[in-house]
Formats: structure tokens, sequence, C-alpha cells
């Protein structure tokens, strides 16, 4: 078996303090928000999973029919040794990246999750003797170290969850992720394109209501983290498009008047009837755009690739 390590470079009670921070923030604010990373306990993995087979949800599809498609022209391109995946949680898609890349010798998963980093990496170590697995308990837009591999390495973050960062910080990620390569390494990033309102609505308001229930599973973890006494049942989920920014926003909209008690926070928040509480933001791009927050950043965009659809795309960028 080849040998699995896993390092954690977040303190054990970081993500709680994250939390907190995030929501005293976010429920102060005006409008009230809160970021979508906080959907991701077990539950809300579970309800992401079952959105990711919708019919309305392409994305997962797309990226997935571009991988098995193109995988081979991607490794070939990069030419990795160490291949780095930022929020990997099962590793699955990444399969098409490890077999086509035939000289990887490490693989280095990146994810919040102790128990999926754990589940992926030991099962990747059986399965591959030849392969270095070295997972990483990291909260990668926080900052990040990589363990030396050897280059050049192939840094990807796919589904599209870059869409979930607003301009500025998604200027400030990419340049934290231009500053962990060497010259000549490259980043394989995932990006949603803009398409029919129509089509991008559905993809977040399925009429089975399974991202109503993953939206709405935000307020369950802050109930049980923090104490609070969200009733789930009194908010709507929201789903529209800003044509503007070009992106998707989920919300959650108070349906009464009413006060909600975070007794952890010492807050009491007060939301009027149909106000709403902006729980995530998905921006969709274009070529131009990508390659201009790529080249930005001091990468060099490389290779573009996308589904027979031309509903989702992989970039291959190079840093200089």
């Amino acid at each position: 078996m080849s040998p699995f390590r896993l390092s954690r470079t977040l303190p054990g009670d970081a993500m709680e303090a994250a939390l907190r921070a995030d929501v005293l923030e976010g429920l102060t604010g005006t409008p009230k928000t809160l970021p979508p990373k906080w959907f991701y306990d077990a539950r809300g993995s579970e309800l992401f999973e079952r959105i990711t087979e919708l019919p309305e949800y392409y994305p997962t599809r797309a990226e997935r029919e571009i991988l098995a498609d193109r995988a081979g022209e991607i490794a070939a391109a990069a030419g990795a040794r160490t291949l780095v995946e930022l929020g990997s949680g099962s590793s699955e898609k990444t399969r098409y990246l490890l077999d086509a890349l035939t000289g990887l010798r490490a693989y280095v998963p990146v994810d919040v999750s102790e128990s999926a980093l754990t589940l992926a990496g030991r099962a990747l170590a059986a399965e591959r003797p030849e392969l270095r697995v070295h997972a990483l308990i990291a909260d990668f837009t926080a900052g990040l170290t990589l363990p030396d591999t050897p280059g050049p390495r192939l840094l990807v973050f796919l589904g599209g969850t870059i869409g979930n960062l607003l301009p500025a910080e998604r200027a400030a990620f990419l340049s934290s992720v231009r500053a962990l390569l060497s010259p000549g390494d490259a980043l394989l990033l995932g990006t949603d394109l803009v398409k029919d309102e129509e089509v991008l609505v559905r993809a977040y308001d399925d009429a089975a209501g399974v991202t109503a229930a993953f939206n709405k599973n935000v307020l369950t973890v802050i109930n049980r983290e923090l104490g609070a006494d969200f009733d789930p049942a009194a908010f709507d989920h929201v789903a529209l498009w800003d044509a503007r920014r070009e992106w998707i926003e989920m919300r959650l909209r108070s349906r009464t008047a009413q006060t909600v008690k975070v007794p952890a926070l010492g807050l009491a928040v007060d939301f009027a009837a149909g106000e709403e509480l902006r729980t995530e933001v998905s921006a969709k791009f274009r070529e131009a755009g990508v390659r201009g927050e790529l080249s930005a950043a001091g990468l060099e965009p490389a290779r573009w690739w996308t589904d027979g659809a031309g509903r989702f795309a992989l970039s291959l960028s190079v840093a200089r």
C-alpha cells in the first residue's frame, strides 16, 4: 500500500470560531448574509449529492463530461508529477485525472472535512500503490502551505466553486493560488458559464425541492452549533438571476415578522416580513472574463475546454 499521510493546518477550533464570526457579521449586516460554506455539514453534503443528480442541475454532469473526454489532453498539457485538489471531498471526479496523469507521484487533497479526506485518501492509497497521498485538513480560502512534493504541480479547483466568491474575493484567491505555484506549475479551474436565465434558475430551484432543503439546512447548522432558534419552515427558498452581475443568488425569505435568538453570540435578530437573507452567490462566467482574471493573478491562460452543450468550462493556466 502506498503511503497515506493526513496533516492538519486548520486548528481544531478554527471552524467554530469562523462560524461565530461569519454569523455575527452576516446577521448584523445590511442586507443580511451568510457564507455558503456553512451548508456543508453531513446532512448538507448528503443533500448536495442529491442535487448533483437532479435533472435540472447540469454543472456536475457537464464538468464530468469534460473530464471524461479531455483528461488525456489535460494531462499532456500539464505534465504534472503532483496533483493538488482544493475542496476535494470524495475525490470522485478527480479519478479521471489520476488515471490520465501517467507520471504522477503525489496527490494532495485539501478539504475542511477530516472524515471525507480520510475515507477518500485511504481508498486511493490502497488502489494506487505507486501514489503518495498527503491529505491536508485546511481552509484553502484562509492561506495554505503545501507539502514538499515533486514538480511540476497541477492544482485543480473543480465544481464551479470559484463562483461562490465575490469579485474581490476571487482576485485575492487567485493571487493566493499563484503564490503556491512555481513557474511552469498549472491551475485547472472549473467555471459555470452564462446561459439562459430559465436554465440557471431551475438549476437552483428544482421541482423536487431538494435545493430548498439544502438552503434551509444552514439554519439547522446555526441552531445546532450556536443554540439559535431559527424555524426553517418560517423561511421560503428563493433563487434569482442578477443579470447585471451575472450571478445566481440564493436567499431565504422570512414569511413573517420574527425575532431569532442566537444565544452563543448574545444576539437577537429581527426579520421583517418578506426580508431576505442571502446565503449564496454563484457567479457565471464568460471565457474573456476568466482569462482576464487569471492573467491579472499572474497565470497565463493556455487551454479552454467546454462540454458539448457549452454549459461549463475547464481552463488550464500556467504560472508565469
